[in-house]
């Protein structure tokens, strides 16, 4: 059930938010229209691959690589980093957009910040889509609020997460990893630098873009969202994930005409009841899940593939323009959120990355926030720390790095305190009983 943001609550408050609520729009005008300044863009804009053909194709990767190169040269808002390279040598961009640009990580870190993970999945366009337009959107738009927005709150954008799976329209990597299960070991090129942006950047939220196979007629919505499971993840991250969700990304979809549910969960069609879960459970090696464990506001977001309208049938652009709108339509609602809830937001984050310094309560290597961890899943009193032997020290050292975990080097090994801001993931990572641990490193109770 959706649970609706009060009427009386004040709507796109800053010009950002005005100007997200024009992106819907501009994905059925004309190239020449979308460039007006009617929508406040000047009329030198440029435009993707996929608006210019009206959503008859996607976007090519040597036109979003043109058209980021240009709003980083003719936008202030706008800075291009590359932050790696595939296993066949595409980069990996990541975009910050403010007012203006923001110099340094450090600046970021002491403000409020929104991460756009973009088409993880390499057949999975239609958040790529949405993600370029809206770097495009902010960053030239003329309106003043919207620069007030951004000089508060940084954006930063993966717009392309996947390149190799992108070129090759598969869902894995070119290695034929699912990215999206790479979130803890950091076997990926591709994880290993979202990873490095999380821990340099921190931003406070979090936002992923997938798209989602229909099953008729219980999973069928345009857009389905789902917030962080793991139950490592601080209750007032919890919260602020799921009201992400249903009082802001959701709504604002179904404003738009959009229906919506919660991804994994197929519902009756007459009833609205839940009837079976097919995903969505708290894997800590998830993006949402994993962010969500490293102390920040975390939201799944997935359109629907399949046509069903005769219309869509009929025509792919058709569909392929639903697909991205809902995806434009829900980040409406995210930036409502990020401008609305800033302080709620900022103080949960703070909160959560100093609470491991307590190094007190349970660390969680199991279960999720709709299914209870089974026995032996709950270390109630967790050890002060793990030790690692030299090769163990030798093989974990670089994922413990990136993860932004710190360790001290003892002897011809390490010791991993669990007395850090990280401290719900070093188990998950270094205990043999995690699922996914990287290594079985062996518990201390005395770590002076």
């Amino acid at each position: 059930m959706v649970i609706r943001a009060r009427l009386g609550r004040s709507r796109w408050k800053t010009a950002a938010l005005t100007s997200a609520a024009l992106l819907v729009p501009l994905l059925t005008a004309t190239p020449a229209a979308r460039a007006s300044s009617d929508v406040g863009t000047p009329s030198s804009a440029p435009h993707t691959g996929f608006e210019r053909t009206h959503g008859a194709r996607w976007t090519t990767q040597p036109e979003e690589q043109d058209f980021l190169r240009t709003l980083d040269r003719t936008s202030r808002r706008v800075a291009l980093d590359t932050i790696g390279r595939t296993k066949q040598g595409r980069p990996l961009r990541l975009v910050r957009i403010g007012a203006p640009a923001p110099a340094g990580a450090e600046a970021v870190r002491r403000g409020n910040s929104v991460l756009l993970i973009c088409s993880q999945h390499g057949d999975e366009p239609a958040g790529r889509e949405a993600c370029l337009s809206t770097i495009r959107d902010l960053a030239l738009a003329r309106d003043r609020a919207m620069k007030r927005f951004l000089s508060r709150t940084t954006l930063l954008v993966v717009p392309t997460a996947n390149p190799d799976g992108r070129a090759a329209n598969t869902r894995g990597n070119s290695d034929g990893v699912d990215i999206n299960r790479d979130h803890l070991a950091l076997k990926t090129a591709e994880a290993r630098a979202m990873a490095a942006v999380t821990r340099d950047w921190r931003p406070d939220t979090v936002y992923d873009l997938h798209e989602y196979g229909a099953h008729v007629p219980t999973y069928v919505k345009d857009l389905l969202t789902l917030w962080p499971r793991n139950l490592n993840t601080a209750r007032a991250l919890h919260s602020e994930s799921r009201t992400l969700s249903e009082r802001y990304a959701r709504p604002a979809a179904e404003d738009d005409g959009h229906s919506t549910g919660i991804y994994g969960i197929w519902t009756d069609p007459e009833t609205g009841e839940p009837v079976k879960q097919v995903a969505g459970d708290g894997q800590e090696r998830i993006l949402r899940n994993t962010v969500g464990v490293k102390h920040a506001v975390g939201l799944l977001a997935e359109t629907r593939v399949d046509p069903l309208t005769d219309e869509e049938k009929a025509d792919e652009a058709v569909n392929n323009r639903r697909r991205v709108r809902s995806h434009l339509s829900a980040l409406k609602g995210l930036f409502d959120f990020a401008g609305t809830r800033r302080a709620r937001i900022e103080a949960a984050t703070d909160r959560a990355r100093a609470a491991g310094l307590a190094d007190r309560g349970p660390v969680h290597l199991g279960g999720a926030d709709n299914q209870p961890p089974e026995d032996g899943q709950v270390l109630t009193d967790p050890p002060c720390g793990y030790r690692l032997s030299a090769a163990q020290w030798k093989d974990v050292e670089p994922v413990l790095d990136l993860h932004g975990v710190r360790a001290e080097p003892r002897g011809d090994g390490a010791l991993v305190p669990l007395r850090q801001s990280q401290r719900a993931l070093v188990p998950l990572l270094l205990d043999g009983r995690a699922r996914f641990a990287l290594t079985s490193a062996t518990p201390v109770d005395n770590c002076g």
